[in-house]
């Protein structure tokens, strides 16, 4: 049996975490004060960080409302169903983001499926804001599903039998045992999902378009300035990497006592 070279391996690792520390850096380090002041006067800045959080926020709303239930099925079931649905989590997360805008366009568009009869009750989805919303939850929907699965499965099923033998429901057993403690890794998830929402570019660009005040995301407006302007673009860059720490933050700081009772 050949044994690894725990130099080989250092080096491999920290070829790897250079990698990731490297962009960052130099996204941090490339920015000037000026650069910041005219990010800020920029008024493409304001609108476009609204709609993010605006649209991300509905998103996380959808998501956390449809993917619990789902997440408690998948989580104390074993059957085809649920290896198929959660097989059926992977397509988002491994499709291109170009090809998931396409996919909802032949879904919601004009022409396609559900697109005449919407517009027959007078909605219209391509290229709003409930595009936006739409493209954001399809792609980031999985990372918060996919961990509360796994969240949900680290609590013990006893647990839930004996709230069960004395006389709690089944909703309130989730209610009151399951998510609580599963609430570390439900919070995880809920932070993964939001910045993949915030951070989201190809299918939003699709579905949505890049109409500035309407569906112009700071993902998109990035790309836009970057057009004319690197400097500006780091720093629009830096102000979009900044708001994903701060959410993930707070979404952290507010599952804290949650992990904490359930420790």
């Amino acid at each position: 049996m050949i044994r690894p070279i725990p130099a080989l391996g250092a080096v491999l690792a920290g070829s790897l975490v250079g990698l990731y520390l490297l962009p960052l850096a130099a996204l941090v380090l490339s920015v000037t004060g000026g650069d910041i002041s005219r990010a800020v006067a920029h008024p493409a800045l304001a609108p476009a960080l609204a709609l993010s959080l605006r649209t991300s926020a509905v998103a996380m709303a959808a998501t956390v409302a449809a993917g619990l239930p789902l997440a408690l099925y998948l989580a104390r079931s074993r059957g085809r169903v649920a290896r198929l649905l959660l097989a059926l989590l992977d397509l988002p997360i491994v499709l291109p983001p170009a090809v998931v805008g396409v996919a909802l366009l032949a879904a919601f568009g004009r022409g396609g499926w559900l697109g005449a009869w919407l517009s027959s009750l007078g909605i219209h989805v391509p290229f709003t804001a409930l595009a936006v919303v739409l493209a954001q939850v399809v792609v980031a929907s999985p990372f918060f599903v996919k961990a509360a699965v796994s969240a949900i499965r680290s609590v013990p099923n006893d647990l839930v039998d004996v709230a069960r033998t004395l006389g709690a429901s089944r909703t309130a057993a989730a209610v009151q045992i399951v998510l609580p403690l599963a609430a570390g890794g439900l919070a995880t998830g809920l932070g993964l999902a939001w910045a993949r929402a915030l951070g989201e570019f190809g299918a939003t660009l699709i579905f949505a378009g890049n109409l500035p005040g309407t569906t112009q995301t700071l993902p998109l407006a990035i790309y836009t300035v970057l057009e004319g302007d690197l400097s500006l673009a780091i720093a629009f860059s830096l102000a979009a990497a900044l708001t994903a720490v701060v959410l993930l933050a707070l979404v952290r700081a507010g599952a804290a006592p949650w992990t904490r009772r359930a420790a």
